[in-house]
């Protein structure tokens, strides 16, 4: 089992910068996938930006891409998210996940599809006001 710990949300306006963090529970966990997913009030979850376990990989979702990057501290079981840039349509909650599978390799569709990942933290909330 793994927890994981979402922190660093707020509320921000329309331009600004946060970074997020996801603290995992377990040495294994610095092994796993980890990714960032969100959701909007009345919308579905969505795919925001994923890493493998040791940072060779990284995707982002057209929308966020060139303004959100995402790190990983494996020293620290840790994972990041910096939100560049904000616009009032990035306000959603935001989710940390990770597949729980040690040293996983592969294509973009197993790191962008939320089935790969049965591990959730509890999320963050993230406003932005125009």
């Amino acid at each position: 089992q793994v927890q994981l710990v979402e922190s660093g949300g707020g509320l921000v306006q329309a331009g600004d910068s946060l970074r997020l963090s996801c603290a995992a529970s377990g040495r294994a966990s610095s092994t796993y996938a980890m990714a960032w997913f969100r959701q909007a009030p009345g919308k579905e979850r969505e795919f925001v930006a994923a890493i493998s376990w040791n940072g060779g990989r990284r995707y982002y979702a057209d929308s966020v891409k060139g303004r959100f990057i995402i790190s990983r501290e494996n020293a620290k079981n840790t994972v990041y998210l910096q939100l560049n840039s904000l616009k009032p349509e990035d306000t959603a909650v935001y989710y940390c996940t990770t597949d729980g599978r040690t040293g996983v390799v592969r294509g973009s569709d197993y790191y962008t599809g939320s089935t790969s990942y049965p591990y959730w933290g509890q999320g963050t909330q993230v406003t932005v006001s125009s």
